[in-house]
């Protein structure tokens, strides 16, 4: 009799594990070889290169490069970054930002007509609708969330506008960055510690994902995107 009962508990565990296992299914994959699934918007001086599994970003005074899909629902964002010091022009420790669910309220259907306009300098960014953190941002001393909301003036609750250490770039190191949107909030984690947990009454639910940078060398590594 226990050994039927244990049996049966062990079926229902092995199917319950399954669902669990089976309820994230990667949807992009990109080992960064080629920039065919990218678009960089980039002032001059600077180069973003694509190569050895890699995206190398050497940037001199503002660069955004946008996955070229758009995405919708919940989804996790992943990736593998780290910012360069080693003596270079531009190995400046600053700005590991990113947006995601991106939307041009000015071009609805056609985000990437507007490209040529805003190569990459960052006031050309600030009439979109998004989700925004700036990590390590005015010299690695100000970590900030911001819920772009189309007005230009890019509203910054207190609560969002870190400063403690803990928070900033540690030079030269791996970081694994998760973002994650589900349902009616948005988080933000570094190396498995959530920075920002945001709920949002009127989230944002589909639109375009971009590394942001300005001043600084990183290489970027591992990008997927996951279903949840």
């Amino acid at each position: 009799m226990f050994k039927a009962l244990y049996l049966s508990s062990l079926f229902l565990a092995i199917i319950f594990c399954g669902c669990n296992a089976t309820s994230e299914k990667i949807i992009y994959k990109d080992v960064l070889n080629t920039s065919k699934n990218w678009v960089v918007e980039q002032q001059p001086k600077g180069t973003s290169t694509f190569k050895n599994n890699t995206l190398e970003v050497i940037d001199a005074k503002g660069c955004t490069i946008w996955f070229k899909n758009k995405l919708e629902g919940n989804i996790k964002i992943e990736y593998d970054i780290t910012i360069i010091n080693e003596g270079g022009s531009y190995d400046r420790v600053s700005d590991m930002n990113c947006f995601w669910m991106a939307n041009d309220p000015n071009n609805l259907d056609a985000f990437f007509e507007d490209s040529k306009n805003r190569m990459g300098l960052f006031p050309n960014y600030h009439h979109l609708k998004l989700y925004y953190v700036g990590y390590g941002g005015h010299h690695n001393t100000k970590t900030r969330f911001r819920r772009y909301n189309g007005n230009i003036n890019r509203p910054l609750l207190a609560e969002h506008d870190l400063s403690d250490k803990k928070f900033m770039i540690t030079a030269n190191k791996k970081m694994h960055i998760t973002i994650i949107v589900k349902n009616n909030s948005t988080s933000y984690a570094r190396d498995g510690k959530i920075i920002y947990k945001v709920i949002d009454l009127e989230p944002y639910k589909k639109g375009y994902f971009g590394f942001r940078t300005v001043n600084n060398h990183m290489l970027i590594e591992d990008f997927k995107v996951i279903q949840l």
